[in-house]
Parts: C-alpha cells; sequence; structure tokens
C-alpha cells in the first residue's frame, strides 16, 4: 500500500472529489487518480458526504510539558489535537522550566517529532521567566533547531512598555511576531470574572473590559511606531475588536485571534459557581459574544486559536476563587465554529479553512501547514461530518485532563480522518 485514496469529499464544501494522499503530497490528476485505483496498492477512504479541510493550524496551545505533566504531555495533547483535525499547534511557553532558552524550545520540538501526531511550533517566552523584568534568548530561540517565531508571556501581560517596545523590535530581524496577553495587571488584581452587575451579584471579583483594551490599544501603537507584527491572544470584548479593526484600518500589521469558548459562551455561566467556566480572560457578555463573532466573520479578527488548557481534576474541583483559570478545547473547536459561525451562515467552510488553517500558518509563518489542498500541496487533510450531532462526554477526551465546558452539550460534527503528510493520525474518529 502506498497512499490513501479519498473517494467522494467535498474539498472545503464543493462537488464531491477524488484526491490520491501519495509520498506526502496530495496528488488531484483524475489519470493518475483512477491508475492508483486500478493499481490496487492504496488504502481507499470513502469520503462520502464528508468536507475535506486542509489540516488545521492552532497558534495557541498548552501542552504543559516539561513539568506538568500531571496535566498534559506533548504526546497526549498532540493526540487531542489530532482529534480536532489539527496536524500543527504552537505550543505556549509557560511549562515548567518556562521555554525562555533554546535548550528548551528544542525539548518541546523534539518531543513532538516523536510522537508524530501533530507538529509542534514551540512559543518561545518574550520575557526570562515570563517575568516581566527583562528579554528572553529571542535570539536563540530563533536560531534554534525549533525556529521559533512567535513570543509570547501568555499567562501574563508584558505590561512593561518599554520592554514590549523592545522584544517587537527584536522580533522583526527574524520575521517573528509578538503574541500578546492583554491584561492590565493592576485593574484585575484578584479578577475572577466579567465585571459587571452579575459579578457584583455573585461576589466575585470583577474583570473590567478595559483591563484588555487598553493594553492593546497600547500595543497597537507601539507596534504601528516600530513597524513590527503584532498579535492580539484570545480577544473577548467588543471594545477591543474596535481598536483592532481601527488598527486594521491605519495599515499597521495588526493580527488577532478568538477562542471557540469566547464565541459560545457567555458570563451568565458563572452564575453556576462552577470553576468549570473558569478562564483567562473571562467569558464575557452576549452582547461581547456577538461583536467577536462579527468581527470573525469581517476578517477584523484573523484566526480562531483554540487556548487549549488542561488542569488536572484537583485544580479544577474546589470553589471557584481557588481554581486554576482554563479550559481545554482542541477536540470540539471545529465543532463549537460549526455550530457559531457556519450553521448561522456567517462563515462558509472555504472561510473557516482560512480562518483556522491558512491565517494561523500564516502568521505563525509555518510554511507546511496551511496550504489549499491543490496538486502537490503537502498531504495535511481533515476530514470532517457536519451531518451528526453528538453530546460532549469529557471521558471520552484523549486529552490527560477532561476540564471542558461542553460535556454534557450537543454540539454538530465529528471529525472522522485526519492525516498528517499523507500518514493518518485519527481514522474512523479513533486514533490511527
Amino acid at each position: 500500500m502506498t497512499g490513501y485514496l479519498i473517494t467522494g469529499a467535498a474539498i472545503l464544501g464543493g462537488d464531491p472529489t477524488d484526491l490520491l494522499l501519495q509520498d506526502g503530497r496530495v496528488v488531484l490528476d483524475p489519470s493518475v487518480v483512477e491508475r492508483s485505483r486500478d493499481d490496487g496498492d492504496v488504502e481507499v477512504v470513502d469520503a462520502t458526504g464528508l468536507i475535506a479541510l486542509p489540516g488545521l493550524v492552532d497558534l495557541h496551545t498548552h501542552l504543559r510539558e516539561p513539568g506538568r505533566e500531571d496535566a498534559e504531555t506533548v504526546l497526549t495533547g498532540t493526540q487531542a489535537a489530532a482529534m480536532g483535525g489539527f496536524t500543527a499547534v504552537h505550543a505556549m511557553a509557560n511549562t515548567e522550566p518556562v521555554a525562555d532558552t533554546a535548550g528548551v524550545v528544542e525539548q518541546v520540538w523534539r518531543l513532538g517529532r516523536e510522537g508524530g501526531y501533530c507538529d509542534v511550533y514551540p512559543v518561545g517566552a518574550v520575557t526570562v521567566g515570563l517575568a516581566g523584568q527583562r528579554l528572553a534568548e529571542l535570539g536563540a530561540m530563533a536560531d534554534s533547531a525549533a525556529r521559533v517565531r512567535v513570543f509570547s508571556d501568555d499567562g501574563h501581560c508584558v505590561d512593561d512598555a518599554v520592554l514590549m517596545r523592545r522584544a517587537l523590535e527584536y522580533v522583526k530581524a527574524f520575521d517573528g511576531v509578538v503574541a500578546q496577553h492583554a491584561q492590565e495587571p493592576r485593574l484585575t488584581g484578584n479578577a475572577q470574572m466579567n465585571e459587571g452587575e452579575l459579578s457584583g451579584r455573585l461576589g466575585l471579583a470583577g474583570w473590567p473590559a478595559v483591563a484588555e483594551e487598553a493594553v492593546i490599544a497600547r500595543d497597537c501603537l507601539l507596534a504601528a511606531h516600530v513597524g513590527s507584527r503584532l498579535h492580539v491572544c484570545h480577544v473577548s470584548t467588543a471594545g477591543s475588536v474596535e481598536i483592532i479593526r481601527q488598527a486594521k484600518a491605519s495599515g499597521w500589521n495588526v493580527t488577532a485571534e478568538v477562542c471557540p469558548h469566547h464565541l459560545l459562551l457567555t458570563d451568565e455561566l458563572a452564575a453556576t459557581y462552577d470553576p468549570i467556566y473558569k478562564v483567562n480572560p473571562p467569558l464575557r457578555t452576549a452582547a461581547d459574544t456577538e461583536a467577536l463573532r462579527a468581527a470573525l466573520a469581517d476578517g477584523t479578527i484573523d484566526v480562531v486559536a483554540t487556548d487549549h488548557a488542561p488542569h488536572p481534576l484537583e485544580d479544577k474541583d474546589c470553589e471557584w476563587a481557588a481554581a486554576a483559570f482554563g479550559m481545554i478545547g482542541l477536540e470540539t473547536a471545529l465543532s463549537v465554529v460549526q455550530e457559531t459561525m457556519v450553521d448561522p451562515g456567517l462563515l462558509t467552510w472555504a472561510e473557516v479553512a482560512e480562518r483556522m488553517s491558512y491565517a494561523p500558518a500564516r502568521i505563525g509563518r509555518v510554511g507546511d501547514h496551511g496550504q489549499p489542498l491543490e496538486e502537490g500541496a503537502p498531504a495535511n487533510v481533515v476530514l470532517y461530518d457536519p451531518s451528526v450531532r453528538r453530546v460532549v462526554d469529557a471521558r471520552e477526551s484523549v486529552s490527560l485532563s477532561r476540564n471542558t465546558p461542553y460535556a454534557g452539550m450537543e454540539l454538530p460534527g465529528r471529525v472522522v480522518a485526519t492525516f498528517l503528510r499523507g500518514t493518518p493520525t485519527v481514522l474512523d474518529g479513533k486514533l490511527a
């Protein structure tokens, strides 16, 4: 057997097409495809009724290794990614030790290669130890085997304007990007949930929208001033959308992401006091959710990123104030996007490919991913069934952690198969 012949797949939701995955590449030439069928040396995958998308790329994943292997490992995290249709993920730097040296980013990169389920592109820390005091070894990480191009202190904001300016200037040398976790620390000292009437009623410290928006506005100005690339992580408010929209209208090199949970869930869920809904930045209002959906539809927000944040049970099964921030999301991201964006008619499947594959690969400078399914393209392919609906069962997750906010919720769609360079990582909905 020398390849996989996928029959009847609707590429980007178009007409049914047969495509051959051979030698790590996509083959669409009808004569070659037909010959492979006659030769009988390929495995045939019947994709009737399925949509073929390019392998998804996540700009924002927490794999926890090294240091918190009780929550997730590179292997289990990339297995979860494959189950969600991802063929590449960017692994955030808040590991233990922090990924702020060439040695640590190379370790994470190599663990991804050894696992083989997904290509792992480590994100380098902006500052040493995420402490916000001095720049990390940005150049050394860029020159390492991991070829880091995305830098972020995610989980912490680079709130020192001078340091942020220096980081933006430094990464220009190797076409890098600074991905900012926009959270003004003094405005969010003990914040627990979105600031509003509900936070006051629940007695939980409020997290004002302006704490995010003020940092984004400052960073857009800094990026424009030095002519560098800025990426805004997990945008959560309508005000942030307007700032980014104005920055783009000015021609500034600013990109942004939104997370699936901010597209679907609102701060009303905090009324349950269930820490499964505690996330940073917090779930916002229904009006914010609507603004985020509109911004993703019109391109103001460039990409969907999961912010997959696994935590062991003991870190979430406690009172709200003591619980960790974060929720997992690799395996459910595409279903949430279908529920919130595709089924309501806000995005086509071709636009989903742009937001979840092409654009994140472009921002992360990942050349082997995020390519259209054309003749000769890398055979990174997802087969997705949009016709089914399923009740999310946290026990079925292949992540080491189970902190999904969607448990018990009915969502559309299912990833049937994922191929990484023509090799299946998922077949028939199960790890290959």
